[in-house]
């Protein structure tokens, strides 16, 4: 049996491919072949899930909670998602304002997939993680960028924020601490955007907080409903377990928002996945309810490699990286290398072209900006051992040491 394009649907042709494909897939091939490859891609932390959780995970093993459980959490579960908002943003939920899901993707996409009609449009600022714009388009809308800059922190400014409403715009996604920049917002800046979303009383405002616990030098993290109370009835605050309890692989993501917009988030998840595994939120209640000790000592290694990469980074010829306020990844400006020449006579002239050359020169994968919608940029994640960035930012300096002027070159 053959299948043409016609065959599939045609909301697919708006879905692009993960930028990170052709890079994960070439260093995969590199590895098997034997070069010593640094992965500098992924966004999960490298340190292991504690072990009160692990424990009690097992212990609901042994109790036999292998069973379905209610479609979007246990109540459970909820009651202390509910506990966690209030305690850590001061937001008043109930379990009925709660959803929890199969990480935190699978939660903004049932959001989306809820309140999206063909040609709304969903405001999302640039840099943006990949999944954004793919889960509008899916969703039958549009997804419209404001790119932000480098001079504005990779923030979104309140008076481009009012220029891109229209009567059209449905949502608007802010993600703080932001990946792939680890820009956050302060206080002050999301009162800003506040007053602008004021203004404007049929915009949703879809807040994805998963990097909270991870933000450095006294920096206080604050969530935009937390902010502004006339903005609770229309904001969904997203959140999980993955990133500040070391569970990416548990795939635990939760939500507080209208009791509406939860129910109906609650019927989707009831066709396509139902319940989160059982195991995982026995895990992820533990996580919530238990000590959090551990996220002060990671944090502060985090940090120091923050500073390592950032400080290494700036010293390398074409490379100019400012030091994120949260999160676990760098975003530097490559233009400086943009038009030189490899070794091998290749002309780099994108920021995909660049990261190709690292990797196959250095063995060092990073991701191009081009997926994140600001080139020409890379992302790198210091999420894993010090030696191995350090190593990593050795490498890339030689790599840069290496290229040539490409115009001089040509002539």
């Amino acid at each position: 049996m053959s299948t043409n394009n016609s065959f599939f649907a045609q909301r697919l042709n708006k879905v692009k491919p993960s930028p990170t494909m052709s890079i994960t897939k070439l260093a995969l091939e590199l590895k098997a072949s034997g070069k010593d490859i640094i992965g500098l891609s992924a966004g999960e932390p490298d340190f292991d899930t504690p072990d009160h959780i692990k424990d009690a995970a097992i212990a609901a093993i042994k109790r036999g909670e292998t069973k379905y459980t209610a479609v979007d959490g246990t109540q459970a579960l909820k009651q202390a998602v509910c506990d966690k908002f209030k305690r850590e943003n001061g937001l008043s939920y109930k379990p009925n304002q709660v959803t929890v899901g199969t990480g935190g993707k699978q939660v903004i996409f049932n959001a989306l997939m809820a309140t999206v009609s063909p040609g709304d449009e969903v405001i999302i600022p640039a840099p943006y993680w990949v999944s954004y714009p793919d889960m509008v388009n899916l969703a039958g809308g549009n997804p419209v960028f404001v790119v932000t800059t480098a001079d504005s922190g990779f923030k979104l400014h309140p008076h481009a924020l009012e220029k891109a409403i229209t009567s059209r715009t449905k949502w608007l996604i802010i993600n703080s601490p932001n990946n792939p920049t680890g820009a956050a917002y302060t206080k002050e800046e999301l009162g800003a955007l506040s007053e602008v979303l004021l203004r404007h009383p049929d915009v949703w405002i879809l807040t994805d907080d998963m990097y909270e616990h991870l933000v450095y030098n006294k920096f206080e993290f604050t969530t935009i409903a937390q902010i502004e109370p006339k903005l609770y009835e229309r904001t969904l605050t997203v959140n999980g377990v993955s990133k500040a309890y070391n569970m990416t692989g548990w795939r635990i993501g939760y939500a507080g928002g209208p009791e509406a917009l939860i129910k109906r988030m609650g019927e989707i998840q009831g066709h396509s996945t139902s319940n989160p595994s059982s195991i995982s939120q026995a895990a992820a209640l533990a996580a919530l309810t238990g000590p959090t000790d551990f996220m002060a000592k990671q944090l502060d290694v985090f940090r120091q490699r923050r500073d390592m990469v950032v400080e290494m980074l700036n010293q390398v010829s074409g490379i100019k990286c400012q030091t994120p306020e949260g999160a676990f990844y760098v975003y530097p400006s490559c233009a400086g290398v943009i038009g030189r020449k490899t070794p091998e006579g290749t002309v780099l002239n994108s920021d995909e072209d660049f990261v190709r050359y690292l990797l196959e020169s250095e063995g060092v994968a990073a991701v191009p900006g081009t997926g994140f919608g600001l080139a020409p940029y890379l992302r790198i994640s210091y999420a894993t051992s010090t030696e191995a960035l350090r190593e990593a930012c050795t490498r890339i300096k030689r790599a840069c040491e290496k290229l040539t002027n490409g115009n001089k070159a040509a002539a």
